[in-house]
């Protein structure tokens, strides 16, 4: 008989042993592939609900779908959305570096060369994974943030309930850091919660401690008088067209230009100008000008304050970064952002705003947003992520809709929907304004 050739079951073991690992290997392919798929949907689903315009929040709050009231209590609590999208998409992609590594080692042997496999397994498995799990799905979602938001809605909210107790961790976590970070400071949200706590103590004062509260926060832009309202004279302008035109206006303090607006050469006191009321035309009434005290738009009202009373004036002319008049500033405007609204006997019956129902109000769409603000004793807070740079009503649809919107145009934003009445293709003139939650 022939000698038996040991190499003959080496190879049947062989043969056996790669037949056995090819359905493991189709297997870990297919789990590789649907955990990459997740990434990409997972990491699109950070970018398309962090990035929704308050047009986007509207459309979706127009679909009366399960779908949709899904997606809207997902944006209402965006740090346990956050803490849920980082904990799953860290634990599929460590799914994926895991399983990766293990189908390399299956397929190439890299004993000799270790060098080798530590580039397959880090450089080619890092760039699939930033590519087709990162890369690639938050380019899409950025261009399609409600759709991709509207399909990630359900899946986010099972994967909400499965990971609350590690996201519940990392937001606490995050909360108790802040506190640490500021624990010898009274925030202004636990001043505000004593405030609403206490108000029912203190209701007289309460506006004017909410008022303290946001004082710090407001800048010079939106609380002034824009250009378009303010009364101010031409500096060639006669001696007998200045006492008209000042007793008209009725204030004490007259801003002079000369030109336009946006040259500004000083400020013209009523007292300065009494003793010489009976002057002829001829009387030089310039050299009784006071020199003019500019601001930035974005000086605090605080530092403001403190100036005004350093300096001993009332009256400050707001520029534009360019240099042009924006508006003015009074002391009285700074006091009325803490006391509210001071009447004079000599002012106007003048309102930006009409009372149609106890629901509904017609604006003029250059009403402040401060103004807006305390008339429904709405918290900055609510428009913070709609309002953008906008310190009116009409600059704040404007970021809402990035465009002007024609008349009738509607757009809704929290419990607030805002009804275009009348606009050209300059600006928004005027606008409606509905509070839907109180409806019945």
């Amino acid at each position: 008989m022939e000698a038996e050739d040991p190499y003959q079951y080496l190879s049947v073991i062989e043969s056996v042993t790669q037949q056995s690992s090819l359905p493991g290997l189709i297997t870990g392919f297919v789990v590789l592939l649907i955990l990459l798929i997740s990434s990409a949907f997972i990491s699109g689903s950070e970018i398309a609900f962090f990035s929704l315009s308050p047009g986007n929040i509207s459309e979706i709050s127009g679909k009366k779908s399960g779908i949709a009231s899904k997606a809207l209590r997902l944006i209402s609590m965006p740090e346990r959305l956050l803490g849920t999208i980082l904990v799953a998409n860290n634990l599929v992609n460590i799914s994926i570096v895991i399983i990766s590594a293990w189908l390399s080692n299956r397929l190439f042997d890299f004993s000799d060369n270790p060098a080798a496999g530590f580039a397959l397994e880090v450089v080619v498995i890092t760039f699939i994974l930033l590519l087709f799990g990162e890369i690639l799905p938050k380019i899409y979602a950025s261009r399609a943030a409600v759709k991709f938001a509207l399909i990630m809605a359900l899946p986010l909210v099972v994967m909400e309930k499965i990971f609350r107790p590690v996201s519940m961790i990392l937001v606490k976590s995050l909360r108790l850091f802040r506190r640490w970070k500021n624990s010898d400071i009274i925030s202004k949200g636990d001043l505000k919660e004593a405030i609403n706590i206490a108000s029912e103590s203190i209701r007289e004062d309460e506006k004017i401690l909410r008022g303290i509260v946001k004082f710090s926060n407001i800048y010079a832009t939106e609380i002034m008088k824009p250009r378009i309202d303010v009364t101010a004279i031409d500096i060639k302008t006669p001696f007998g067209e200045v006492m008209p035109a000042i007793i008209d206006s009725g204030y004490s303090r007259i801003p002079v230009y000369r030109g336009t607006f946006d040259n500004v050469e000083g400020m013209l006191y009523v007292k300065d100008l009494l003793p010489h009321f009976h002057k002829p035309n001829s009387f030089n009434w310039q050299s009784l000008i006071r020199p003019p005290y500019f601001i930035p738009e974005t000086k605090k009202i605080n530092d403001l304050l403190e100036e005004f009373q350093t300096k001993k004036i009332h009256m400050a002319i707001v520029v534009d970064e360019y240099g042009g008049t924006s508006g003015i500033v009074t002391l009285e405007d700074i006091l009325e952002e803490i006391m509210g609204e001071i009447p004079d006997e000599s002012d106007p019956e003048h309102y930006d705003f009409k009372k149609i129902d106890d629901y509904t109000y017609l604006f003029e769409g250059k009403t402040q947003l401060n103004e807006f603000f305390k008339l429904f004793d709405i918290d900055e807070e609510t428009f913070e992520d709609a309002r953008g740079d906008s310190d009116t009503l009409a600059g704040l649809i404007l970021e809402m809709t990035g465009e002007i919107p024609k008349e009738g145009y509607t757009i809704t934003w929290m419990n607030y929907k805002f009804t275009i009445e009348s606009a050209d293709k300059r600006r928004i003139k005027r606008l409606k304004v509905e509070v839907t939650a109180k409806r019945k």
